[in-house]
Parts: structure tokens; C-alpha cells; sequence
């Protein structure tokens, strides 16, 4: 008796999700100035004025605010920029990354 070859393939399951993504954070402190951090948003963070401002505020009543949801490279690349310029200037503005 011959054999026959299937031609059938078993499929491999594959679990494909969506990458994780973070919340970069912005800390408040009593050294940097508010021009400077709106600065940093609109430049960083390609935030309108308004917006920049309004999340300035926040931060300066709230001690942080959220200024952006991102995948964990992008905040680290964005987080390392903000705090690279700021240490340039002489101040100590502190960003963190959260998972969303």
C-alpha cells in the first residue's frame, strides 16, 4: 500500500499584541522657571502654546502632569532630550516613564 502526502499545513498560532505604551510624566520643582518649561513641551513634546501653558499649570498645582503617551522608546528618547536641555540651562526638571 503507498503512502499519500497531505497536503495540509498546521498553522501556528501566533499571539500578536499591540506594543505597551508608557506615559511620560513631568515633575514639578521650585528651580525651573515656567518659560523654560514651556519651552520644553512645545520644543520636546510639539505642543501648541495654549496647550504647553495649560499643562504648565498643571504642573505647577498638581506637582506633575502627564505630557505624553508614547511607546517605551520614543519616552525614553523624549525624557532623555528634556532632561539633556534642561541640564544645560542648569536646572533640575525630572521626567518619568510610567506604563500606561
Amino acid at each position: 500500500m503507498a503512502q499519500e502526502q497531505s497536503s495540509v499545513r498546521e498553522r501556528q498560532r501566533t499571539d500578536l499584541r499591540e506594543p505597551r505604551r508608557y506615559k511620560v510624566i513631568i515633575h514639578n520643582d521650585d528651580f525651573t522657571t515656567m518659560d523654560f518649561v514651556v519651552m520644553v513641551l512645545m520644543t520636546v513634546f510639539h505642543k501648541s502654546q495654549a496647550e504647553a501653558e495649560q499643562l504648565m499649570l498643571q504642573v505647577h498645582h498638581s506637582d506633575q502632569a502627564v505630557v505624553g503617551i508614547y511607546s517605551y522608546d520614543v519616552a525614553q528618547s523624549k525624557i532623555q532630550r528634556a532632561t539633556m536641555m534642561a541640564r544645560e540651562e542648569g536646572f533640575p526638571l525630572r521626567l518619568t516613564c510610567q506604563p500606561e
